[in-house]
């Protein structure tokens, strides 16, 4: 069955990438708007035109591409390129994939089609590639370094040092394995939460355990607690939610609030009832600087950090991710008080 022109050339401008045709004699025959917009020229200005002239296409050594391939002189047998980072001699760089159509298999060329996508989506990725290893390599030294370092102190000098001192170093040890431990465990709800495969299993949870859980933590680890305050209103008592995913939020807020305010760190559960939203909305609030209106919209980001500068940047997109895979939402504000507040909404049942 042969396919009308024009039922070809709609179909091209549907297509989400770029494309380019050129006829047997390297003429450009047709470009699609998507090709267009990646070029930021009309197509007016390539029709009719030699493609090697109006896309001279090079690799990141600023060798012609066209040379190097040479669809029209080449090997016949050749049907086309796989996917290639390229560039034009202004410096945009494109992902470059090459078909060439011909008679029959070794036959003559009969037209080339090259398809275009915007490599800013790459760069993006392998910008975001550089901070996740970055942020690790980090993260990962510092509890490492004093493992090491205490390991191998009691190994070389375990009969010089007293009882205690030999359990004061397994603590410091134990305390640098907990923090590999949660690493870990951040980088692969990262992932998960990236490829949509968090799972959550969603129960009735009493609130004001869950959060006394949190004050009983927080005395145990040594913090100072006289600012730290619990309200549950009435409707307020049971959210649904994956019991460990809404712990490890709250976790999640409540570290952040001691890393960022001074003493003082309120948990709020409320009920909460607007349009279609029916449920719970818990507040996690500190007496920080709190977080500059212009910077909110990038605060549930990855890798993004406080004003102090500590931490993977990764806790509170992790806390969205947990959130939303629950059908609900995060917002952070100005607290009544000073400082930031930090809403997290539960749906009333379960998604």
């Amino acid at each position: 069955m042969t396919v009308p022109r024009s039922a070809a050339s709609a179909a091209a401008q549907m297509l989400p990438d770029g494309l380019v045709a050129a006829d047997a004699e390297g003429i450009v025959t047709s470009v699609n708007r998507r090709a267009e917009q990646i070029l930021a020229r009309p197509a007016t200005k390539l029709v009719g035109h030699d493609i090697r002239e109006v896309l001279p296409l090079e690799t990141r050594n600023g060798e012609s591409w066209w040379t190097l391939t040479d669809p029209w002189g080449g090997l016949r047998i050749r049907t086309g390129h796989r996917e290639k980072l390229l560039q034009l001699p202004e410096g945009t760089e494109l992902l470059v994939t090459a078909k060439y159509l011909r008679a029959g298999r070794a036959g003559p060329l009969g037209a080339v089609l090259l398809g275009l996508r915007d490599a800013e989506a790459r760069r993006r990725a392998e910008h975001d590639h550089a901070a996740l290893i970055s942020t690790i390599a980090h993260e990962l030294r510092s509890p490492l370094t004093g493992i090491k370092g205490f390991t191998s102190t009691l190994l070389r000098r375990w009969d010089q040092f007293t009882e205690e001192q030999r359990l004061t170093m397994l603590e410091a040890i134990d305390g640098d394995a907990d923090r590999l431990t949660r690493l870990i465990t951040d980088l692969l709800d990262v992932s998960r939460i990236d490829t949509g495969k968090l799972r959550i299993h969603e129960v009735p949870v009493p609130v004001r355990p869950m959060l006394t859980r949190h004050l009983e933590r927080a005395v145990a680890a040594g913090r100072d607690t006289h600012g730290f305050s619990i309200t549950v209103e009435d409707g307020a008592d049971e959210v649904y939610a994956d019991s460990d995913r809404l712990d490890q939020v709250i976790s999640n807020l409540v570290e952040n609030a001691f890393r960022h305010g001074e003493n003082r760190v309120g948990l709020t559960a409320a009920p909460h009832v607007h349009g279609d939203d029916r449920g719970v909305v818990i507040s996690v609030s500190d007496d920080g600087a709190g977080i500059p209106a212009e910077q909110r919209r990038a605060v549930f980001s990855r890798f993004w950090h406080g004003p102090s500068g500590t931490g993977t940047g990764l806790g509170l997109y992790i806390v969205k991710g947990i959130v939303e895979a629950h059908g609900g939402w995060t917002e952070i504000d100005d607290a009544p008080d000073g400082g930031a507040i930090v809403r997290v909404f539960f749906p009333g049942e379960p998604v």
